[in-house]
């Protein structure tokens, strides 16, 4: 969904002439969405680095995976928060596109660049959908990352549970 979003937005652009004025629309126009757009592309390409080392590493109960455990929990929650904070701001810098703000005399540019604006909404859809995708993913490294401080032999998630399972009834 982040590449998703990275491309819908990198490769939005509409061309409009306007008072015989000829203007381009793109991504750079609207700096919240130029940084949406790097932090979605960056983003994917560490969810594929993420991908490739699951499939191709194994991690055992030494010190190099506690590190890298930690590594990837760090990462995968700072993806997450800068996908999603970003997206915040360039859904605000683009409200301001589709609805102006008549005090500061700033006009609607979406019926001027319907096209751009509706590309602009499904990347920054694609990246709210990322970003949830992102904790979700934060979520399970954090899981893995504390099942290597438990015992091996007590993984049970509910102490109230082990202390069932050994008192007599």
């Amino acid at each position: 969904m982040a590449a998703t979003a990275a491309l819908l937005l990198g490769f939005s652009a509409e061309t409009k002439t306007v008072l015989f004025v000829r203007k381009t629309a793109v991504a750079k126009d609207v700096q919240a969405l130029w940084v949406l757009t790097v932090a979605a592309a960056a983003a994917a390409g560490y969810q594929f680095a993420q991908l490739v080392r699951c499939m191709y590493c194994s991690s055992s109960g030494d010190a190099g995976a506690m590190a890298v455990a930690w590594t990837s929990f760090l990462l995968d929650k700072g993806c997450a928060y800068v996908v999603f904070a970003s997206t915040a701001a360039a859904l605000q810098a683009c409200m301001v596109g589709l609805i102006g703000v008549e005090a500061l005399q700033w006009s609607k540019l979406c019926n001027i660049y319907t096209r751009f604006c509706e590309q602009a909404a499904a990347g920054m859809l694609c990246s709210f959908l990322a970003a949830a995708g992102m904790a979700v993913l934060s979520a399970f490294s954090a899981r893995r990352l504390f099942r290597l401080y438990s015992p091996a032999g007590h993984r049970r998630s509910c102490p109230r549970a082990a202390v069932l399972a050994t008192s007599p009834h």
